[in-house]
């Protein structure tokens, strides 16, 4: 018999001889068979002492039935190749069996392997196997091979490992293959040589349909399990943030600076591209954000934030890429990352230009090469999240003073994207007062109908170093203040003389802005950081972020050294 390198073909009577039972003809055909077999391979296989196949038709169906139930109910891989050894050493001469299955996402191969004469499991190995050039060979080309003399196969060299250190003589390696995909092949071998014939190949084959068939099913579950997974890991995020998110969402406002915002949103949402907004604290640059990923693409997936400056440096990284457990102390169990979390949504950084330098090497090869490996961790992740960066700082500044990375920052700088401060929006101030009026009465419960127009003149002529949050705050005040219908806003909080970007005649920067405003609400909350009355509340931020910026502005409580 010759190698054989195209599909097996068996005539129509032998078909009928495997699948049909109680034809007493099929029996007699197949022990016919088994007497005209050439004397040279009887004395080898008396030789070595090996039991004769059961050759009938019945005999190999019931193999098939016991084979397809052990295949269909067995989770266990090490089980499985035990019965399937035992089961189809009563059909075929079998000594040696391997699956293998190809991952082409990986560009690996899985292979699993048996010596079923010394009942040696090899258990499951990735990579370079003896087995891997004829098993691929297969896989390609979607026939079945078989080499009866391996020691005169000159074809796959590296499969003849298996003839000197296990004694293999002949191999038959089948395709695993089902209607929607390609999995791998099945592999028997013999220490006879020329132990395959067609009636072997045949039933091998349908084994080999039944393992595809539920390695494909396998592979399934497992595909929808880790959605399943993602899902959850999504709901629970998102149920975190819906515990600190505001109930709005809209982008109000109809100027002319922010209908200029707009248009490049749409302009960018389509595409995959980085995006860096910045602007001052306050303006709204996550709502710009959520808009870019709600009208991209990507929009039913994920949308996953996180404040660089709200998070400790040192956990910084694990909040980014995740740790597995016993990382560092305190890891008590494995946190998968932003990034992971995010895989085909998108990544919100606010704040990035308080990233570590350290940590800004790793942030930019997500960025490249969309990799990254998890604290405590050596194997490499991959990650199809898209970038939007936010920060009220001068990166370019920081760049020249080398406190951020320039690869980093022309990285991020793909698509800048400016937010204007409320005082550059003074026509969005009357429809940002009603919007914020409506919300909180809802809230509250309170019916508020009226906003007096010298009040409204004041809002308008404010310098709102705070922005649109402290807007937000201070009508949520006058809300809780008013007992009737009519607004009241306690203007004796507004320095209405102020002029925009001016503090007592001079240029105001925005970190003097930021700093002002920050010590008047210490001051109005008494120095009261936390609680729902306290500062950060007022702020609408973080304890910690509060005392992040309190320290990077200088700002002392009086009286404290």
């Amino acid at each position: 018999m010759n190698e054989i390198g195209a599909p097996m073909s068996v005539r129509h009577t032998q078909r009928n001889q495997i699948r049909s039972l109680g034809i007493k003809q099929s029996t007699e055909i197949s022990r016919k068979r088994a007497d005209e077999r050439i004397p040279a391979m009887e004395s080898e296989t008396t030789e070595l002492r090996f039991e004769q196949p059961e050759q009938s038709a019945a005999g190999r169906y019931q193999a098939l039935i016991r084979v397809f139930a052990a295949v269909a109910a067995q989770r266990d891989a090490g089980r499985l190749f035990a019965f399937l050894a035992t089961e189809l050493r009563r059909v075929v001469k079998l000594d040696f069996i391997g699956i293998s299955q190809y991952d082409e996402a990986t560009n690996k191969t899985h292979w699993h392997s048996t010596l079923t004469d010394r009942g040696s499991d090899r258990g499951t190995t990735d990579g370079a196997t003896p087995e891997q050039a004829l098993t691929q060979w297969v896989y390609e080309r979607q026939v079945p091979l078989v080499i009866p003399f391996l020691e005169r196969n000159s074809r796959f060299p590296c499969a003849r490992t298996l003839l000197e250190q296990d004694g293999i003589r002949s191999l038959c390696a089948l395709p695993l293959t089902t209607a929607h995909r390609r999995i791998g092949s099945l592999v028997t071998g013999s220490v006879k040589p020329a132990a395959y014939d067609e009636e072997d190949v045949e039933f091998l084959r349908q084994v080999a349909n039944q393992i595809a068939i539920t390695v494909e099913n396998a592979l399934a579950y497992g595909e929808i399990q880790e959605l399943k997974d993602q899902l959850a890991k999504e709901k629970l995020y998102l149920q975190d943030e819906v515990c600190s998110e505001l109930n709005f969402k809209e982008i109000v406002g109809k100027s002319v600076a922010l209908r200029r915002v707009l248009m490049l949103v749409e302009t960018v949402a389509p595409t995959d591209s980085t995006v860096l907004i910045y602007g001052e604290t306050g303006t709204g640059k996550e709502l710009i954000a959520r808009a870019i990923h709600n009208l991209s693409p990507r929009c039913s997936n994920a949308f996953v934030k996180l404040n660089c400056a709200a998070i400790p440096t040192g956990l910084l990284e694990s909040e980014l890429f995740g740790h597995e457990k016993g990382a560092f102390t305190g890891a008590i169990a494995q946190r998968v990352g932003r990034f992971e979390l995010a895989n085909r949504g998108t990544v919100f950084l606010d704040e990035i230009g308080e990233v570590p330098l350290d940590l800004q090497t790793k942030l930019l090869r997500v960025l490249q090469e969309r990799e990254f490996e998890r604290l405590g961790s050596t194997r490499t992740l991959r990650t199809d999240a898209r970038l939007i960066a936010a920060t009220n700082r001068d990166l370019s500044a920081m760049v020249e003073e080398q406190k951020f990375r320039s690869d980093l920052f022309y990285r991020l700088n793909v698509f800048p994207v400016r937010v204007p401060p409320l005082r550059e929006r003074a026509d969005d101030i009357p429809m940002l007062v009603r919007h914020f009026v409506q919300h909180f009465g809802r809230r509250m419960k309170r019916t508020i109908e009226t906003i007096p127009a010298e009040t409204m003149d004041a809002l308008i002529r404010y310098s709102w170093p705070g922005n649109i949050r402290e807007l937000q705050n201070l009508i949520e005040r006058a809300v809780i203040l008013s007992p009737g219908p009519v607004l009241q806003v306690p203007l004796g909080d507004l320095d209405s003389r102020t002029k925009p970007g001016q503090v007592n005649g001079k240029h105001q920067t925005l970190e003097d802005a930021e700093r002002a405003h920050i010590l008047a609400t210490l001051k109005e909350t008494k120095w009261l950081l936390s609680g729902p009355k306290g500062a950060a509340t007022c702020l609408g931020m973080n304890r910690s972020t509060l005392q992040f910026r309190m320290k990077r502005l200088g700002i002392v409580r009086p009286g404290l050294p």
